[in-house]
């Protein structure tokens, strides 16, 4: 990938985000221009990646359910039982999938397979490592006012 390449490196304020009809047809399955990678590789590697999964997941499923609760005959619990039945089926297979399909819609924008794995690894090591200085000063903090209080 030479000039075509997405910018990995993609501040959050250089981050293009799509317009609403743009991030339907994202939802739904489509890619977007190439403008939009980095905002794709934002979308499914930060921290409320998997919430944003479920999200678009319910968009996926909104138009079925809406068939089945509008168009299929009985009577309405038949029907609401049904759409409920499908929305756990399809909920399920959605998140025993989910780094799979996250994956592959980095991918559609351009960045090499395994790109998100790596990048929400990166971000939780970052994530520890801050929470272990944090732990760190708060201890030698406790220290620091123990010895203070027995005089040494």
């Amino acid at each position: 990938m030479a000039t075509d390449a997405p910018d990995r490196a993609a501040t959050p304020a250089t981050i293009q985000r799509p317009d609403v009809f743009r991030w339907l047809w994202y939802a739904l399955g489509g890619g977007l221009p190439r403008r939009f990678s980095p905002w794709v590789l934002h979308d499914t590697t930060t921290r409320t990646w998997a919430l944003r999964h479920v999200l678009r997941s319910f968009v996926q499923l909104a138009v079925p359910i809406g068939l089945v609760l509008l168009l299929v005959p009985g009577a309405f619990w038949i029907r609401g039982m049904a759409a409920l039945g499908g929305i756990f089926l399809a909920l399920f297979f959605s998140l025993a999938y989910m780094t799979e399909t996250t994956e592959n819609r980095v991918k559609r924008a351009g960045y090499p397979a395994g790109t998100a794995q790596t990048e929400r690894d990166r971000a939780n090591q970052l994530r520890a490592n801050r929470e272990s200085e944090r732990r760190r000063a708060a201890s030698a903090r406790r220290a620091a006012r123990y010895r203070a209080r027995q005089g040494r």
